[in-house]
């Protein structure tokens, strides 16, 4: 359960002054000494404040072992409009969750809980950022680029990443909740992983919902195309095979919406987040079947040019 670090982060977060070094002093209450870097990363229309939290494993790489490593990346545009929305707005539930999943991880280990593998937690504290027009309903813009942001969050030690966003601007996933994606991987758009699936019904209880991807949608901002969204775009910048965690409405909501945050929503895509860190680690949560993924490679050769902006 992870509702009390939903409730902690909201309140840090929901903040016109809140800086990455506020929501740093918020995590170092719980873990002093935890590894925690941010920094300014300035882009075309302003600068945003970047936050990174690595988390060891009994059995992870920064320990010697052999452990994979996930990466837990909250994407958006911004957690505040301001000044032309008062508020949190719908597009910082990505922040939100990856902000309460770096608190409960602490949190854990603190009371002797460690994972496995090591955990790498990123994501952006930017409460000032501009709007975009979209269509069917306004996106939240982003003081930086895309790809500045896959540079900063996305390496080559990353064996798997999940990648949560606000995915509430559409017409094709129309539930309360959380949806995922089939994993992409260099280009291809894989089956939906059945341990991924399982994981999904034991957190919510529910049927677990997987969202449709459009080959548009897997290529990266820049190309004057319609994406979906962004959540997942650090499939355009990594090898490591990438899934999409979409926190979702019934019904069209705007990223730059207030008063849009489902605090339950939230803690239930971060708590399926966090039981796949766990079983990742141990080997015990596959993303896509290697053998297949070769197959397809020798019969159809790769589509890496889907990571790139092509050719005009």
């Amino acid at each position: 359960m992870l509702m009390k670090q939903i409730m902690e982060a909201y309140e840090v977060l929901d903040s016109t002054y809140v800086t990455g070094k506020k929501v740093e002093e918020y995590l170092r209450t719980i873990q002093p000494d935890a590894n925690i870097t941010v920094y300014e990363l300035k882009g075309p229309q302003g600068s945003t404040d970047m936050l990174k939290v690595r988390i060891p494993g009994t059995n992870g790489k920064t320990k010697g072992g052999d452990a994979p490593t996930i990466g837990l990346l909250g994407r958006l545009g911004g957690i505040g409009a301001r000044p032309e929305r008062i508020g949190f707005v719908s597009d910082g539930d990505g922040a939100l969750a990856a902000v309460a999943l770096a608190a409960k991880i602490l949190d854990m280990q603190n009371k002797g809980d460690l994972l496995d593998g090591d955990v790498f937690i990123s994501t952006h504290i930017c409460p000032h950022a501009p709007t975009a027009p979209h269509d069917p309903v306004p996106f939240m813009g982003s003081p930086v680029e895309m790809a500045q942001v896959n540079k900063e969050e996305v390496s080559d030690d990353l064996d798997a990443i999940l990648s949560v966003d606000t995915t509430k601007g559409n017409r094709v996933i129309n539930t309360r909740g959380f949806a995922i994606s089939p994993t992409v991987k260099e280009g291809w758009i894989l089956r939906t992983s059945e341990d991924l699936l399982d994981l999904m019904q034991i957190t919510t209880g529910k049927l677990p919902y997987v969202f449709p991807l459009a080959t548009q949608d897997i290529t990266p901002y820049g190309n004057d195309v319609h994406h979906l969204n962004s959540v997942l775009q650090p499939c355009t910048a990594t090898k490591a095979p990438v899934v999409g965690i979409a926190i979702t409405a019934e019904t069209m909501v705007p990223g730059c919406a207030t008063g849009a945050t489902h605090a339950t929503d939230v803690e239930e895509a971060a708590r399926f987040m966090l039981e796949v860190a766990k079983a990742f680690g141990r080997g015990q949560c596959q993303f896509y079947d290697k053998e297949e993924y070769a197959r397809l490679q020798k019969l159809y050769g790769s589509m890496e040019h889907l990571q790139t902006l092509g050719e005009e």
